[in-house]
């Protein structure tokens, strides 16, 4: 008998261990898990629970009598406290000590200003978090986003309002005691006349029709810490699913939903192995192997310091049969760098892909230069940024790609925190890869501030790539800056995007004021689409910073035929409070528009956030053509691929330029081409330039409103015939607000 338990047991642990052998990407599996043991630790400022064992150690061995230490640790612990999602225990924290008479009034300052933010945040919990619906912390706040339970909002009035007193030019507490009082649904009228910043959520001066938020109805409301987002076709079937990220390694993993192509979403997380992996601020697509399936790449360790920050990234292989496979090991890929920063691109014109890293370095100590890595065409890789002159040390934030002087070779323009932005020349020849800095060539040096999130588009349709990055330069919390423009006070940088302007001739103009960007913002997460298909590229900022207290709105701007951006941020409905990282726009349900998704949440466990999906309710009857490009001598996404599609629109010839790319540094929008036509009628040319191979195809007489495929060589095109549907929520029961009708948005046959 215990012969036949002793072999049992051998039998099991065999077992264990063959489905161990079975994980093909068990090597990094384990890489990665070593990596979450190193993450706790109270040096770790993103670490609040590390950090609450540590001060309730220091709490616990130092004397009542050190009312400084106590005093101290309880004002930090109230902190952590709020990073862990425990609004009511930081209040609790936090309301003895007001009352304690031996505490140094600087103390007291700091200890309301905490306090009136534990209020705050506790009414977010109780009503936007825990209640959640489409209009919650949508500025201004109105209708649906009135808070049903109250009573944090009213807390954190009479606190502010007791600080204000004191000190009116207290300018968070201003801002945010208006916040309080819209949550109450009581601004204007009842702020008090001093403390009242006027006009908050003022009518925009050119208006467009709201989206709603159906993400909850979808079941696409995950929520999670900042991360990532890629609205991609990851199983070939013509609809375009979603995958999400959380930055937290610890806790927060990729998360795939299935586009079942009726209005449903399948959680396709744990059947596809991605909830496998923890981690990723950013991710991105790619088609590394040439396969035609689009694989997913995951950036770690971002804006954590030191060691903390020494996280590999994944490289993630598409299977073809709905799972993927961690390759980064065997791919040659694996480092250990903080980044978020990545772009894949044929930077030598073989038809392959190739990547290139924009990693942080925070100090002088430790170095983690840029990376290039060369696609070796077998499912390996080969790093030359050094032989390339592209390994440069900066704190890079955001990195773009793209052919910004049309002389057929992908240059790189990187955006960083440490007053640096950079352009490089992308100078190959005979086969041989080089970068060169051209910043100061190209007039890009002049402003040097920290920047975010970046991109190359064409924003005015003349053929030529313009830059866009976003400042990121503050010195206190958010909302300061916020009511500071709304009060006229708005200081020279203050987390404006700035947009260059091509010259044609290797340089650019920085034309952000004449344009109407000049708007303070703080973007994080950002992209850029067509929101009424009239073939000019509109922008969706998603902002904030890990501050509590930077409750600002993300924005929304209309291109106004390239001549102007209008903020629609207020009319659309798009303006949420919470922390917004990665930004998609795509055409979810086939009806001819781009919605728009965004990766909520902020950088603590507590400050985490639904995700929203923007449901785009048709601008007008402008019309369309959704573009899916395969390359055979180009890479096979297409990805770096010029198209150019021209028509009459109102007796006028005119055309529109797109590059094959997934968007803004900071989430990633689908490869194929999603292009509004305005009111033409039929497309006279559609051109395309395919990426590494040179080669340039032309069609012509084209009908409006399809969905086509175009391979590389082909001399005609393939019609892809997706009906249109309603989005539906996880009973099955229709959501009538696809406003489109159907002949506006039919598939033409």
């Amino acid at each position: 008998m215990k012969t036949t338990n002793l072999c049992l047991i051998a039998l099991a642990i065999m077992a264990v261990l063959a489905c161990k052998k079975q994980e093909p990407d068990q090597k990094m599996l384990d890489v990665l898990d070593e990596t979450k043991h190193k993450f706790y630790h109270y040096r770790n400022s993103f670490c609040p629970e590390a950090k609450l064992s540590f001060v309730d150690s220091i709490l616990q061995i130092t004397p009542k009598s050190d009312l400084e230490i106590h005093v101290r640790g309880a004002f930090e612990r109230s902190n952590i406290l709020l990073q862990l999602g425990d609004a009511q225990a930081a209040i609790q924290t936090l309301v003895p000590l007001l009352s304690d008479d031996r505490i140094p009034y600087g103390f007291l300052t700091g200890i309301k200003a905490n306090l009136g933010m534990a209020y705050l945040r506790a009414g977010e919990i109780s009503n936007c978090i825990n209640n959640h619906g489409a209009e919650m912390c949508i500025f201004p706040i109105s209708n649906g986003g009135v808070h049903k339970n109250m009573s944090g909002s009213k807390a954190a009035i009479a606190l502010y309002e007791k600080m204000l007193a004191k000190n009116p030019d207290d300018l968070e507490s201003r801002w945010l005691i208006n916040i309080a009082y819209m949550t109450l649904g009581e601004y204007p009228q009842s702020v008090p006349k001093q403390y009242l910043i006027p006009n908050l959520g003022q009518k925009d001066e050119y208006t467009i029709k709201p989206f709603e938020d159906i993400a909850m109805q979808t079941g696409l409301d995950t929520k999670d810490q900042a991360g990532g987002v890629i609205i991609e076709d990851f199983n070939n079937d013509g609809y375009v699913d979603v995958v999400t990220s959380s930055w937290n390694i610890t806790k927060g993993h990729l998360h795939y939903f299935k586009n079942n192509g009726d209005g449903t979403f399948t959680d396709a997380s744990d059947v596809s192995r991605l909830s496998k992996f923890t981690g990723g601020l950013n991710i991105t697509q790619t088609d590394y192997n040439n396969d035609g399936l689009k694989d997913i790449f995951v950036a770690r360790g971002a804006w954590m310091l030191g060691s903390f920050g020494e996280q590999p990234n994944s490289l993630l292989r598409n299977n073809g049969d709905g799972t993927f496979t961690d390759v980064t090991i065997e791919a040659g890929l694996l480092s250990f760098h903080p980044t978020q920063a990545i772009t894949w691109n044929d930077f030598n014109n073989d038809g392959w892909l190739d990547l290139f890293i924009g990693n942080e370095t925070s100090d002088d100590l430790v170095g983690h230069p840029c990376e290039l890595y060369l696609n070796n065409k077998n499912g390996t890789f080969t790093e030359i940024a050094a032989k390339a002159k592209c390994n440069l040390t900066a704190f890079v934030k955001g990195v773009t790609s793209g052919d910004y002087d049309n002389d057929g070779r992908n240059d790189i323009f990187i955006s960083a925190m440490n007053g640096r932005q950079v352009l490089l020349k992308n100078t190959l020849s005979k086969g041989q890869l080089s970068f060169e800095d051209v910043t100061a060539k190209a007039g890009l040096n002049d402003e040097n501030h920290s920047t975010f999130p970046t991109w190359f588009w064409d924003y005015d349709n003349d053929g030529w790539l313009d830059i866009f990055i976003c400042d990121y330069t503050f010195q206190t919390t958010l909302g300061v800056y916020a009511a500071k423009e709304s009060l006229g006070k708005t200081e020279k940088f203050t987390g404006q995007p700035f947009l260059y302007h091509n010259n044609h001739d290797g340089t650019f103009s920085n034309v952000t004021k004449q344009i109407g960007l000049n708007k303070t913002a703080y973007a994080m997460g950002s992209n850029f689409g067509d929101i009424d298909n009239d073939g000019f590229l509109d922008i969706y900022l998603g902002t904030g910073n890990p501050n509590y207290q930077s409750l600002v709105p993300n924005k929304m701007f209309k291109n106004m035929a390239g001549k102007k951006f209008a903020d629609v941020t207020t009319s659309g409905r798009v303006g949420s409070l919470q922390k917004g990282h990665g930004v998609a726009f795509a055409d979810l349900d086939n009806d001819g528009d781009q919605d728009v998704f965004i990766e909520m949440g902020g950088a603590y466990e507590g400050d985490s956030y639904q995700n929203s999906l923007f449901k785009n309710p048709g601008q007008n009857n402008n019309n369309w053509l959704s573009l899916q490009l395969e390359g055979v001598q180009a890479n096979k996404a297409a990805i770096g691929s010029k198209v150019k599609i021209t028509f009459i629109e109102n007796g006028k010839k005119r055309s529109v330029f797109r590059d094959v790319n997934s968007g803004g540094s900071f989430g990633s929008s689908p490869l194929n081409r999603e292009i509004g036509l305005g009111q033409a009628n039929v497309i006279d040319e559609i051109e395309i330039k395919w990426n590494g191979s040179g080669r340039t195809q032309k069609f012509t007489n084209i009908k409006v409103n399809q969905f086509l495929k175009l391979k590389e060589g082909d001399k005609t095109f393939t019609k892809v015939q997706l009906k249109p549907f309603y989005f539906k929520n996880k009973a099955d029961k229709d959501l009538k607000i696809c406003l489109n009708t159907a002949q506006n948005n039919a598939v033409t046959p």
